[in-house]
């Protein structure tokens, strides 16, 4: 990690708009990958939801500046899409053998081996956290942390599988049709941004589905195909030797599922503190000097995709995260407002976890400590 003293200003939009894409040549077919920012830096990959792709899942948190600055300065991105969901993919022939999840993940380890990756920070949403967790499981040398938004951990209830089951049918008779997309858009984002008769819907809401107006009906079946048949990982997260955070907003359809998985992660320094937003900072500082094994952050009147609807909330406890691996450092000297934050560059505004739609009334932050 280099000296904050060797620190200068990062032009993350110059960064973020120069990625490189890969195709990553796996056991279970090609796989793209979109490489932002300097290899030589420690490696964060992305894994998006289902039916999307960096662009529509993580653009809104790389566009936040002050977020952007944070990761890019600290880390090299590798955005990972699912089969079939990178930009301008071609459909996926009919005849191609389905990939299960343990497909998904195993070809992670092919994508850090192609490019001579080591351990890697993790970020996923939802589908995507899922496979991550997973990975993480099965290749725990391979990971350093997880940041998992609105995860998944659970086989499907029978209403999601049923639920699930009605998006297939419709997929492979009508593609991607109005009703599906409408499915979806519920799956990722809060009525507050959905909109309704009386309030159009949000710019993020109308970007994301031209977005899914982009993609191949079959792709995407089959990666909700292998997600829908994915096993319980509850007897496996004890077992998991890297920290988490997670993320779920509180009109998430998978709120429940992110409380659940919270509980059942190991707790050897376990506490459940109640948190008031005079000591949120001061706090979220002290449980990363201690080693959080797993920090929860509910975000207010959000979706499942914390990224795009509410990126802001996610800067502090990143901050908080990543200082916890010593993975960052505040820089003192660059005057750029995109330069990675310090304390005496946030204005005292962000500093109330309110303002980044945070709730803590309360807020549930699980830390394991068993000695």
């Amino acid at each position: 990690m280099a000296d904050s003293n060797d620190s200068i200003p990062l032009d993350t939009e110059k960064i973020y708009f120069d990625g490189k894409e890969h195709h990553v040549r796996t056991r279970c077919g090609s796989l793209s990958v979109i490489v932002y920012g300097d290899q030589h830096k420690p490696a964060l990959i992305t894994y998006p939801d289902l039916a999307l792709n960096h662009v529509s899942c993580f653009q809104g948190l790389f566009f936040c500046p002050e977020a952007a600055s944070l990761l890019l300065h600290n880390f090299c991105i590798y955005h990972i899409s699912p089969p079939g969901h990178e930009l301008g993919a071609a459909p996926i022939c009919p005849s191609a053998s389905a990939r299960c999840v343990d497909d998904l993940a195993d070809q992670i380890l092919e994508v850090l081996n192609f490019f001579g990756l080591g351990a890697v920070m993790c970020m996923g949403v939802t589908a995507g956290a899922y496979i991550l967790t997973l990975f993480a499981m099965k290749y725990k040398k391979r990971v350093i942390g997880l940041i998992l938004i609105s995860p998944l951990f659970r086989a499907p209830s029978w209403t999601e599988w049923f639920y699930n089951k009605v998006m297939s049918n419709l997929l492979y008779f009508y593609g991607m049709c109005g009703l599906l997309k409408e499915l979806l858009l519920q799956r990722y984002f809060s009525k507050e941004v959905c909109g309704n008769t009386e309030i159009p819907e949000s710019d993020i809401v109308q970007a994301c589905r031209r977005f899914l107006d982009e993609r191949h009906g079959s792709n995407v079946m089959q990666f909700l195909q292998a997600i829908n048949g994915r096993p319980d990982l509850t007897s496996g997260l004890k077992r998991l030797r890297c920290r988490t955070l997670i993320f779920v907003g509180d009109s998430s359809p998978f709120h429940s599922e992110a409380l659940r998985m919270t509980s059942k992660l190991d707790r050897r320094f376990s506490a459940l503190v109640e948190v008031s937003s005079r000591v949120f900072n001061y706090l979220l500082s002290k449980l990363c000097l201690i080693g959080v094994g797993c920090l929860l952050v509910q975000v207010q009147a959000c979706g499942s995709m914390v990224t795009e609807e509410q990126p802001h909330a996610m800067l502090i406890p990143m901050e908080y995260f990543f200082m916890g691996y010593g993975l960052y450092r505040p820089c003192h000297l660059s005057d750029s407002p995109r330069s990675p934050l310090s304390p005496s560059c946030i204005s005292p505004e962000l500093l109330s976890p309110e303002s980044s739609g945070l709730n803590l009334k309360p807020i549930k932050i699980r830390v394991s400590h068993y000695t």
